[in-house]
């Protein structure tokens, strides 16, 4: 499996960012996908995931309400829309696959590919 990241940039606290993630055939039928982010001298975080079985949307609660998960399949990409930025938002976000189980769905551990971050940084 093949994660590739791209979109992050800068942007103005309240305005939007949409993220994309490149993976290979097949990854979405196969694997729950999610966003992870990593800020300055913090730890990775979960952000939104995605479940293969039936496609249920997960998000913390720093995303709800302002992000939002989506995949085509057709393009074999994933997504993470997010609005109304905040400071606090910026960190390298990381795209993610895995045969992950719904009660460890905002485990890092359990995902085991990766894509390579990409930074998003939110100036004030």
């Amino acid at each position: 499996v093949q994660l590739q990241a791209s979109g992050g940039g800068l942007v103005q606290a309240g305005g939007s960012l949409r993220l994309s993630c490149a993976a290979s055939v097949g990854t979405f039928n196969r694997y729950t996908m999610a966003w992870f982010r990593q800020g300055p001298g913090l730890d990775r975080e979960f952000v939104a995931a995605r479940h293969r079985s039936n496609g249920a949307t997960y998000y913390a609660d720093s995303a709800k309400g302002r992000f939002s998960i989506s995949v085509d399949k057709d393009k074999n990409t994933m997504y993470l829309q997010m609005n109304s930025l905040k400071p606090e938002d910026t960190a390298v976000y990381y795209c993610a696959a895995g045969p992950v189980i719904l009660s460890s769905i905002t485990s890092s551990q359990g995902y085991h590919y990766w894509g390579q971050g990409t930074q998003v940084t939110v100036s004030s």
